[in-house]
Parts: C-alpha cells; sequence; structure tokens
C-alpha cells in the first residue's frame, strides 16, 4: 500500500490496484493468524540480522507485487481498447506502464541489497557468505529475472508494452518460487517446511493461464490499435 502510494498518488488506478492487493494479502494473512503448529525460533534465526535481512527483502516483494498487479491492470486496458477509448486510455496505459517501472526498479534494489545483507548474516551463521544454498539460488534467480524485464527496453523486440507488462506479471513466479516453492520442493539450510507436503497449488497453473490469455488479446488489441 505504501509503495503505491508513493509511486502513484495522483493515479486513480494504482491506487485502485495497490488496495485491492493490500485487501487480498491481508485477507490471506487473517486465515492463519493463529497457527496451532507455531512455535519457538530455531537458534540460527535468533539473531538481529533477522529483523534486517528478511525485513529488506520482504519489503522488496510490495513494489514487486504492485508492479504485477499493475501489468495485470495495464493488460486488461490493452485487451478492452476500442477505436473510441483508444486515445484515452493510451494516456493511462502509459501511466500505468511507468509507475510499474519505477516500482520494480525500487523492488530490484530492495532485493539485491537485501540478498548482500543475507549473506553477511549467513558468515556469522555459517563461516560463509554463499553456499549455494536452493533459498540463496532462487533469490538471485529473482534479481536477475527482474534485471531482465528492467533491462527488456533496450532489445528492440521485447521494449512493447505488452511484453514488458506480461513479463511484469509473468516474473512475479519468481518471487514465488523463492518465497514459497523452495521451502517445499527444494532441502537446504534455509527449508523450514522439511517433513510438509509438496504440493502445487492449482491457483498457480490458473494465474499462468490466466496471464497467456489476457497477453494473447491484449497482443492483438495493441497490434491493431496503438502499434505505428
Amino acid at each position: 500500500m505504501l509503495f503505491g502510494l508513493l509511486f502513484g498518488r495522483k493515479s486513480s488506478l494504482t491506487i485502485t490496484a495497490t488496495t485491492f492487493l493490500t485487501a487480498i494479502i491481508l485477507a490471506f494473512a487473517h486465515q492463519n493468524w493463529l497457527d496451532p503448529e507455531i512455535a519457538n525460533l530455531q537458534p540460527v534465526l535468533n539473531s538481529w540480522w533477522l529483523m534486517v535481512h528478511v525485513s529488506i527483502i520482504v519489503a522488496s516483494y510490495g513494489p514487486f507485487s504492485l508492479g504485477m498487479i499493475l501489468g495485470i491492470f495495464s493488460l486488461f486496458l490493452m485487451a478492452f481498447t476500442t477505436k473510441k477509448n483508444k486515445k484515452r486510455l493510451d494516456l493511462v496505459i502509459k501511466e500505468l506502464t511507468a509507475i510499474n517501472e519505477m516500482s520494480l526498479t525500487v523492488g530490484l534494489i530492495m532485493l539485491t541489497i537485501g540478498n548482500f545483507l543475507g549473506g553477511m548474516w549467513a558468515n556469522e551463521s555459517w563461516g560463509r557468505y554463499w553456499g549455494w544454498d536452493p533459498k540463496e539460488t532462487w533469490a538471485l534467480i529473482s534479481i536477475m529475472v527482474y534485471a531482465f524485464v528492467l533491462h527488456m527496453r533496450l532489445i528492440p523486440g521485447l521494449k512493447s508494452r505488452v511484453a514488458f507488462n506480461f513479463a511484469s506479471a509473468f516474473a512475479y513466479l519468481s518471487i514465488m518460487m523463492t518465497y514459497f516453492g523452495v521451502n517445499f520442493y527444494l532441502s537446504g539450510l534455509h527449508s523450514y517446511a522439511s517433513g510438509d507436503q509438496s504440493v502445487t497449488p492449482k491457483e498457480a497453473y490458473f494465474f499462468l493461464g490466466f496471464i497467456l490469455l489476457l497477453t494473447a488479446f491484449a497482443w492483438y488489441k495493441h497490434k491493431k490499435y496503438y502499434k505505428k
């Protein structure tokens, strides 16, 4: 919500998007606020670095989430473009895409800083800065994915607004894998859900299918009304 207010305080659609996203996050968080399995922290997590490293990493998910929802909003606007509303929606899509890029830039900076701070904590806890642990590796993958998304504008064939907004939504899957997937699918020093059944939620497939279908419609309308 904070990043939505900072980046899009004059954009009603951005405020709408970030309010919707915040409401969804709070609704899911409220479902398990009293987990009977909650216990004491593991000794390695009982550190001052937990507040610093984890706070910055998780805070970076804020602008990434905002970029994801703005990407979907922009694709929706492109998909519903007509000859009558083309001029008005063109300005709105440009605005949302610019705010989206700012959000991803801030998120990438925060994620990179958080990753470096995690290396300092790892050196204190495990005696090495980097060990190719699955969580570390996927954090690096997420950094590389979002760095590629932000540099797509430099590639002639990938600098369209459709490609960027699709990539900003699709890249969010790397964050979900880093945050959730590693704990269940891979074993390592950061995997604290060992023993739990690893099941890919069907919502992930729905999200992917939805994004691909929406992008196909948006690409068709963009080619018809916006592409020169």
